[in-house]
């Protein structure tokens, strides 16, 4: 038994939970295991970065499988921009019967850079040990396109005729790049990926503290991405002569300010009705200030020590954090330029203009330039009206099914809808009018997310219970 959302309204109250059927749930099956594991392994050791990687190689290896497993060549779809051969998309449908509107289910090939220096393993060799698989990608998120690809070919190998199609769109650019595959597909393919909802593997899962199953997260909503860049300029000169005014010292001042300042602490509808479902299960000093942070007005102390824990900080607040630096242009000269990126995670409802302001506001110096950078990487004066979308309704085909798959594989969790703080595919799809949920089955623990970041990693045992709740799940979503 486990626990029961009724939405009401746009948000939910928690129920007693209703039986689980035996027969919606499938054992274990070994073959897609196997399956999974090789996909995923082929996926990690091609290189997909934006500097020197192939999403293309990625796309037609995973058209292959499909290719291999019996889908038709008129179901397969390898795609992309004319422009850079090395971004294309590949598109998969599994027919249905037509009974209801499709499915489509997103996911990345491409991955942020990684260098072997930084590494203690080769970021593109996919390697088992210690109970984890490494390298990059393996969280974020060819685990995820290795999971959905195992699953379809699962059911095409079964026969299993899906009441809906299931669309699965595998792309480029998700982590940077001009290239977007699900903008792309959408603004010139959008029939190919046309459906009623979004399931987008890259977000939500079981979230651990130390290894016990807290919470079953799904992204109903994220922050919006945006990137700034702090430039300094100076006339330069003899490093032998140096002045007061340098470009390097004004742009570390600009930084250290922006280090100190933040964001005023804020909740949506979707992250409060989040952290009022925390507070039963809390326990000691967090159980008191989540109940003193959710008071109006709140409580600012215990906001300030909940803040210490970057997930809940990120939560609560829009957060910028330089990522990137250079300056100077001759060891033996004073610096004519300083320039920084400072990237950040923007709260829904502002927009990136909005947080440009604010940043040159905390930077406080006019001899510092704050310009909001494009996509394409063009520099602007001003910055998008943009904002991150409104949280779609909820949906009983997305939620029934996955709270039964929960009670069954981790009795006693709730499902709690939440907002991711990074940014993912979902604001083109959202955006495409096309509701968008972030569902994995896969456990992290809260203290150890690597995405993105040196040795990446998920359990082995995660990526085995992922593949099992992905099958049952989507079972549970296309169902007769």
């Amino acid at each position: 038994m486990g626990s029961k959302i009724r939405w009401i309204g746009p948000f939910f109250c928690l129920l007693l939970a209703l039986p689980v059927m035996a027969q919606e749930m499938s054992p274990t099956d070994a073959a897609t295991r196997r399956l999974a594991i090789d996909i995923f392994k082929q996926l990690i050791e091609i290189n997909t970065t934006d500097s020197v990687g192939s999403v293309t190689a990625a796309a037609e290896a995973m058209a292959q499988r499909f290719r291999d497993a019996g889908f038709p060549e008129s179901d397969i779809q390898l795609l992309g921009p004319s422009s850079n051969d090395r971004k294309k998309n590949v598109v998969v449908r599994l027919h249905g019967s037509g009974k209801q509107k499709p499915v489509l289910l997103i996911g990345h090939l491409d991955v942020v850079e990684a260098r072997r220096e930084d590494w203690t393993t080769d970021p593109f060799q996919f390697i088992e040990k210690d109970g984890y698989y490494y390298g990059r990608g393996t969280s974020d998120m060819k685990d995820g396109d290795a999971i959905m690809s195992a699953t379809l070919i699962r059911m095409k190998k079964e026969g299993y005729v899906p009441s809906r199609d299931i669309i699965l769109a595998m792309t480029a650019d998700e982590e940077g790049g001009t290239s977007n595959g699900v903008n792309w597909l959408i603004k010139n393919h959008r029939d190919l990926i046309e459906a009623e909802f979004v399931l987008n593997h890259d977000g939500g899962g079981v979230l651990a503290d130390h290894g016990k199953p807290l919470m079953m997260e799904v992204d109903a909503t994220e922050k919006l991405y945006g990137d700034f860049v702090l430039t300094a300029t100076n006339p330069g000169g003899h490093s032998s002569l140096p002045r007061p005014e340098n470009a390097i010292y004004e742009l570390a001042d600009a930084l250290t300010r922006i280090e100190h300042y933040q964001f005023p602490f804020e909740l949506n509808n979707i992250t409060r009705a989040y952290y009022e479902r925390q507070v039963s299960m809390a326990t000691g000093q967090r159980a008191a200030d989540l109940k003193a942070m959710l008071k109006n007005p709140p409580d600012m102390d215990a906001v300030a020590r909940l803040s210490k824990d970057p997930m809940d900080n990120s939560t609560m607040h829009t957060t910028c954090v330089a990522t990137r630096l250079s300056g100077g242009h001759a060891n033996n000269a004073l610096p004519q330029m300083a320039q920084a990126n400072v990237n950040c995670r923007i709260e829904p409802g502002h927009s990136l203009e909005e947080i440009r302001l604010a940043l040159e506001k905390a930077v406080a110096d006019p001899k510092v330039k704050v310009q909001f950078r494009e996509n394409t990487g063009v520099l602007m004066d001003h910055g998008s009206d943009r904002h991150s979308y409104v949280p779609p309704p909820p949906r009983k085909e997305v939620f029934d099914p996955l709270e039964r798959v929960v009670a069954q594989m981790w009795p006693g969790i709730p499902v709690l809808p939440n907002m991711s703080t990074g940014a993912s595919d979902g604001v083109y799809t959202n955006a495409a009018g096309m509701p968008t949920y972030g569902v994995s089955g896969e456990q992290y623990d809260r203290d150890d997310v690597r995405a993105h970041g040196k040795d990446e990693r998920i359990g082995v045992e995660s990526f085995a219970r992922g593949v099992d709740f992905y099958y049952v799940f989507l079972k549970g979503v296309t169902g007769q």
